[in-house]
């Protein structure tokens, strides 16, 4: 059993940067991929960004390449997305997920372990 907390959410303004933390509790995190999605207001939740369990492969949706990293702490169980360059269409509430040596790391539905939230804001 896995339990994920996010934070770090906030407001901010189109250029600026923010950092999501997501913090797991339970055993084994060093054998969990996992991901960022978000969901804006009356769509479906997107994937984001991913790292599989053995950190050999890091993959970003499109829009967000060259601004977002995601990294991980195996000893402190910490997962981060840190956001650069935030515009309007990064709003949404963002979502840490986690599955058991996840491949399908795109797929909303692989993961079995899901964050509460934290709303991202970007104003123009």
């Amino acid at each position: 059993q896995v339990q994920l907390v996010e934070s770090g959410g906030g407001s901010v303004q189109t250029g600026g940067s923010l950092r999501l933390s997501c913090a797991a509790s339970g055993r084994f995190f060093s054998t969990y991929t996992l991901a960022w999605f978000r969901q804006a207001p009356g769509l479906e939740r997107d994937f984001v960004a991913a790292m599989t369990w053995n950190s050999r492969t890091i993959d970003y949706v499109d829009s967000v390449k060259e601004r977002f990293i995601i990294s991980k702490d195996n000893g402190k169980k910490m997962v981060y997305l840190q956001m650069n360059k935030l515009n309007p269409e990064d709003t949404g509430v963002y979502y840490c997920a986690a599955v058991k040596f996840g491949l399908r790391y795109r797929d909303a539905h692989e993961y079995d372990y899901w964050g509460q939230g934290t709303q991202v804001t970007v104003s123009s």
